[in-house]
Formats: structure tokens, sequence, C-alpha cells
């Protein structure tokens, strides 16, 4: 168990969460995706350029010398010119403006008096024009957790990216329907201690962000980033945690890497190793050592006319497959480098040889090639030549950190919590002004008015649920936390229908839906209306929902009313439920003899098993009841 406090842990937060806004963020298309075919796509390469310094952002550069080729897929429905940067931006979204200064005034937050649109340099494709633009809204503010005040830096409104569809080779995919859409940025300062804490602030940001009532819902909607440091280690930025419970086990995994490559750095030092030992080390090529060898993947290569590059680590030996966190070792931390600056598939090292085929004599006859030592390892790489050069000089720069002990870096989550290098942290030239979008005055009237309607704090409004809706505390909660607080209260002010029947079916029956593998976020806002107003006009039973909803997944452009009659869940009248009930009496006759009244028990089973989800619980009671008691005075002589 690591001691947070005593390892020095540090985390900031940043949350992005996209707005719910009818406009994106510069033009006037609508902030939504498509899922038919693109209509139509576009190409791009995209350079890095100098900043106004003279600069070039290291991240930059990175992504612009895997010489990737992008291809935008595009729709006339959620796309124009300007996300395919053939036309200038338009002005600032005024309403996502005022959705992120609500936020600023319910945290405490410092609004600038001038908002100023800049442009924050990206090259990986993800957006046409190779930068996104963002700006600073509001400064300070805090939040309280369980007691303790948590301070945020700032809140920015910004553009969201293109959505990657697919990346082959050379070649990525994206879809530019996302792009545009506003997005709301919230930085935590670094004051967090622990997983868990981080957790927590991470939910309660959210749960104000619901709080406004105008941020998108679903899976992708809201991303962390996470900065993490700890006593002796580096800033490491994390990207793209999508689940909140996964944001405890990435901040674990990753205090628990850097403890062991700090642990790596001290062996290193104390085995003798200096800077100078790898210093002008070069790859060489080692093909004709594995002509004959049974490996796979070498002779795959060489088949491919590629060549296999060795590059020997000085007192390196047992290092490389030293686990740091579940699943990665400092091997895949070097294999990482060599994928994104060689584009190479991977790399073998003499940690796990012999292995994959590679004998015991091809492993001894490489480390003489490559003058290798007991205390030595070597990194093998096959592929194009000059991909196995670059792969192999990253693996080298990667082993000169591996000395020095953790590497500020830019890391993506992986779906188990472990993480993988993406590119270098970015630096000071990755900022400049946007020119081609005015500034926005903040005034105090307009502040004024957002102060008059500021919508409330969670807190707040969980008292007032469980007060007027009559929630116990713990659904009450659920239905806060969840996407459906503001729809929750539209129905339950306007329909006569159990409000906790209504809050049970929009957290933990779509949760149970979704657990099962049903898409529930395709059933809009419009549909569940539509389901309660049926239950409220009593076409509709509430053991159907489960059944409807998951129908309705598959039929996004039918009605409930359509879901009911496919389905066969269509209200049964009080004639076919009065008969239904007879034959089922005529069935069970020797149980009714036998029993009596006493049947009754047995026989509410039978019936509702045929009947569930198209017939009222209590009217079946009282018919069957009715019928069995004539059925048994019946039959008394």
């Amino acid at each position: 168990m690591i001691d947070y406090e005593a390892i020095g842990l540090k985390v900031g937060l940043e949350v992005h969460q996209e707005l719910d806004t009818r406009h994106k963020l510069f033009c006037h298309c609508p902030p939504r995706l498509f899922r038919e075919e693109p209509e139509y796509t576009f190409v791009r390469r995209l350079r890095p350029s100098q900043s106004e310094l003279g600069e070039v952002d290291p991240a930059a550069l990175f992504e612009f010398l895997k010489g990737k080729t992008i291809v935008y897929e595009a729709s006339r429905e959620t796309d124009c010119l300007v996300e395919m940067d053939e036309e200038p931006p338009g002005p600032l979204n005024d309403e996502a403006l005022d959705i992120c200064l609500t936020f600023a005034l319910m945290v405490e937050a410092q609004p600038v008096d001038e908002v100023h649109v800049m442009r924050k340099i990206v090259v990986d494709g993800s957006n046409t024009t190779g930068f996104q633009r963002t700006c600073v809204v509001a400064l300070g503010g805090a939040i309280e957790v369980e007691g303790k005040r948590y301070h945020l830096e700032q809140i920015c409104l910004e553009e969201d990216a293109a959505r990657k569809i697919a990346e082959e080779g050379g070649v990525v995919r994206y879809r530019i329907d996302r792009l545009g859409i506003p997005l709301i940025e919230v930085t935590t300062a670094p004051e967090i201690r622990s997983p868990e804490e981080a957790r927590r602030v991470a939910h309660a940001i959210g749960r104000i962000l619901r709080a406004t009532g105008r941020v998108q819902r679903g899976l992708g909607t809201i991303r962390q980033d996470l900065n993490i440091s700890i006593e002796g280690g580096a800033l490491i930025e994390i990207k793209g945690v999508q689940e909140l419970d996964l944001v405890s086990k990435v901040i674990e995994y990753e205090a628990l890497r850097q403890l062991r490559l700090l642990e790596i750095a001290e062996e290193l030092r104390r085995r003798g190793l200096e800077p100078s030992e790898l210093e002008g080390l070069e790859p060489l090529d080692v093909s004709e050592l594995f002509r004959g060898s049974r490996c796979r993947i070498l002779r795959r290569e060489l088949k491919r006319k590629g060549r296999i590059y060795a590059l020997r680590l000085p007192r390196f030996g047992g290092l490389l497959g030293r686990e740091l966190c579940p699943g990665r070792r400092l091997g895949t931390e070097m294999a990482d480098r060599a994928k994104f600056w060689g584009g190479v598939e991977g790399i073998l090292h003499t940690d796990e040889l012999p292995g994959y085929d590679i004998t015991e004599e091809e492993v001894e006859a490489l480390r003489e090639r490559v003058g290798a030592g007991p205390g030595d390892a070597v990194i093998l790489v096959a592929g194009e030549a000059e991909r196995c050069r670059r792969a192999l000089r990253a693996v080298l720069e990667r082993a000169l950190e591996a000395l020095e002990g953790v590497p500020s870096e830019t890391r993506a989550a992986n779906p188990d919590g472990t993480t993988h290098y993406t590119r270098p942290r970015p630096g000071p030239a990755r900022m400049y002004p946007e020119t081609d979008v005015i500034s926005t005055p903040i005034t105090e009237e307009r502040l004024g008015r957002l102060r008059e309607r500021l919508p409330e704090m969670p807190e707040e409004k969980l008292r007032r649920f469980m007060e007027e809706y009559g929630l116990n505390e713990k659904l009450a909660r659920q239905v806060i936390d969840s996407d459906y607080a503001s729809l929750f209260e539209e129905l339950a002010q306007g329909l006569e229908v159990s409000p906790t029947l209504m809050a049970v079916t929009l957290t933990e029956t779509l949760k149970s839906l979704s657990r099962e593998g049903v898409r529930v976020e395709r059933v809009g806002d419009e549909a569940l209306r539509e389901v309660f107003g049926l239950i409220e006009e009593g076409a509709m039973m509430k053991e159907a929902i489960p059944d409807v909803l998951t129908w309705l997944v598959d039929h996004p452009e039918a009605s409930p009313r359509d879901a009911l009659r496919e389905l066969g869940l269509e209200l049964l009248s009080i004639e076919e439920l009065r008969g239904l009930i007879l034959r089922k009496i005529e069935e069970n006759r020797g149980l009714i003899e036998a029993r009596g009244e006493k049947a009754f028990g047995p026989l509410m089973g039978r019936v509702m098993a045929e009947v569930r989800g198209r017939a009222n619980p209590a009217e079946v009671q009282r018919i069957l009841r009715e019928v069995l008691r004539e059925r048994v005075e019946g039959s008394t002589p």
C-alpha cells in the first residue's frame, strides 16, 4: 500500500465537458454526431510552424515527424466550411460563454474583463487548422468536498476536437462532426493528495456542471486529464480518462510507475552507469545472425526485405523486464518510444530472451556481435532500415532518461488504468493569439443577469428532491449524479406518475440495461417523455419499461407506442383479461379442487407470468379473486 503523503503525491485535474448549445462554438452547425456514412472526405498534411519567438513546439514537431496523412470525413448536416478550415470562424458563441460564466459564478471564480480567443497548436490531425481555439473565461474559484476546500486555477471555453475513426499505416481517419462543439475546461490547483480524493473532486466538479442543466450527456461528453507528480519524479500529463471510476486507478498506477522508475534510476547509479557510456552508441545491422531463425517476427520482416537492428544498453541487464505497474515494464516504455518515433511494431530485448523462438545460441551470438557484457541488455528491432534506426535512437534517448528518473511527458490512459506514451509535453511556444475572432467584453450587466438566475448547487437540489418528490437520499443522489436530473424534474412536475418510478427508471433501470450491453444513450429524452406519458394515461405498465427501452435502441425512428405494438405489450382489455383468467382457472381445476381459495397465490403467479407488462397487477388480482370465489362457491354442494 503506497503512503501517498510520504511520496509527495500531487494531482491537478482538467475536467472537459461538452456544453449543450444550439450551435457550435464558431458557426451555426448543430453540435451533434452523425451515424451514417460521411457525405464527403478531404485530405490534409499538417505541419508545425515557428512561434512569434521563432520556436517550434516539441509536441507539434513530434506529431509532424510521424509523417501521417489525415483523411477527414464530413456531413453537410453537422459540418460547414469553418470545420474544414476553408472559411474564417464566426463570432464566439454567446450561449456557450454564458454557460461557462454561470459555472464560474457558481464556484465563486472571477470572470475576466474581456475574453480573448487563443490558438493552441495541435498537429495530431484532431483539428483541421493545426490548432485548437481556446479562451480563458474566469480565474480562481473553489469547490468544497467533504469539508476540504479545493482551489480552481482557471475556467476556459474551447472547441472540441474531431474524433478519430481509424488508423492504418500512415493514414489516420477523423470525423469532424464533433469538431467545434463547445467545451468547458475546469482546471484545479495541484492540491489533491490521493487517488480517491481525485475521484471525489472530479465527481464534485461534474455534479456542478450538470447542475447548470446545459451540458451534454453520454460517454465521451466529459473527459478528465490528470497532471500527476511525486517527490523526485516529474509532472506527467495523462489525457483522456473518460470514466470517473478510472481516475483513482490511473493515479494509483502512475504513482507506482514513477516510484519504480526512481528505483531503477538509483539502481543504474549503483551500477556505476555514466551518461557518457550511452552517448554515441549506434544501432547495428544484425540481420545475418537471424537468417535461419525460427522466430516468426524476424522471419517475416526479412521476407519483406526488411532488416534487423540491435542496440547495446550498458548496465541495463535485468532492468528492462522490471515491472513498473501491472502489465507495464521498462521494456514496455522503450517499446512505446520505438513505435511512436520509429513506426515499428515493437521491440525484443534480452531480458525476455531466449523466447519468441529465438534460441540461446542466437542470443549469445547477438551479444557477441554488439559487444554486450554480462550486465548489459540488448534491444532488437525489425523492419525497414531507417525506421529501425529511428526506433533505436528513441530507445537510447529513453535509456538516458531512465538514468535521470522520470521523464516529463504526455501519456494516454488505457482501459485497465495503465498508461502509454503519446508525445513530449508541450512547451511555451504552443499558444498564440487568434486573429480571426474579435474579443468579447464581460460586462457587469451580463454578470448581473446571470447571477439572478444561478442554478441550485447540488446539495441544495438534493434536499429539495427529497422533500418535494419523496425520494430517499440514495435515490435522490443517483438522480442528481446522473445525466437526467433536469429531465426528471420536468417529468415530475408535469406528469401524474410516481416520482420514485421515474427516478428509478432514469438511474437504476438505465444502468442495468447498459451493463447488459444495451446502448441506452440512443434513447432520447422525447422517447422517455412518451414512455412516462403512456404510463400516466394507463396505456402501458411499468413492468414493460425495460423491454420497450431495449426495443427502441434498435429502432431509433420508432415510438414507444410502436414498441408496445411490436412487442405485444399493449394493454389487455377487461374482457380479454377476464377471458385469459377463466382459461387459467380451467387449466388448474385440480389445484382449485384441492386448495379452494388458497389456490389464489399460485394462480396469480401463473396469470402474471403470461400478462406481465400487459395488465395492471391490481386489476388482475381483483378479477382473479372474483372469478376464483365464484368457481369455489359454485362447486360447493
